[in-house]
């Protein structure tokens, strides 16, 4: 489904939600690590990578210590690859850290069947092999077709299939919101 065939719905997140949601995720974050030492962040590439941007910021507002910040193409790890086109765009990988033996939090803005998780665990674990690896998304909508769930939550948002949550971010979209698509008549 296209996006140019959908119409906004209902506004879920404004830019202050947005980021009051980003801010909790930040302490929630250095409470279950008691801290940030040997803690790196890591966003799967698109919306996921300035959410772990912003995420590293208030951690570092909070506790003054700079926190590690990857980006992670999962293009080659979907199980969907065949269906997406004949040539996907594939993106680089940018984690310039070691991962072995750190807590990672893998970050993205939208969880919903778990299968780009699940790709990125894949992706994850050609790094290295971590310590722990910890969930944190902006919105979980629900419908989960693997049994994946989110360690940290801004949002939780029930939606029905035929909703799509799009979530628009300065960086990428030049507005600061979340919203709900759904299809028209």
């Amino acid at each position: 489904m296209n996006e140019l065939d959908l119409k906004e719905k209902a506004q879920i997140l404004d830019d202050k939600g947005m980021r009051r949601a980003m801010v909790r995720i930040a302490h929630e974050v250095i409470e279950r690590n008691k801290g940030v030492d040997n803690l790196v962040l890591i966003g799967i590439r698109r919306r996921g990578v300035p959410l772990a941007q912003r995420l590293a910021k208030y951690i570092n507002d909070i506790e003054g210590t700079a926190v590690p910040v990857g980006i992670l193409d999962i293009t080659l790890y979907r199980d969907d690859l065949t269906t997406l086109a004949n040539q996907p765009q594939v993106h680089q990988t940018e984690v310039t850290f070691s991962i072995t033996g750190k807590k990672v939090v893998l970050v993205d803005d939208v969880l919903y069947t778990g299968r780009t998780v699940r790709a990125a665990l894949d992706a994850i674990m050609d790094l290295g092999r971590p310590e722990v690896v910890q969930l944190a998304v902006l919105i979980d909508r629900g419908h989960k077709e693997i049994p994946i769930r989110a360690d940290y939550v801004g949002k939780n948002v029930p939606t029905s299939r035929k909703e799509v949550i799009s979530v628009r971010l300065t960086e990428i979209d030049k507005e600061e919101r979340v919203v709900i698509l759904e299809g028209i008549e």
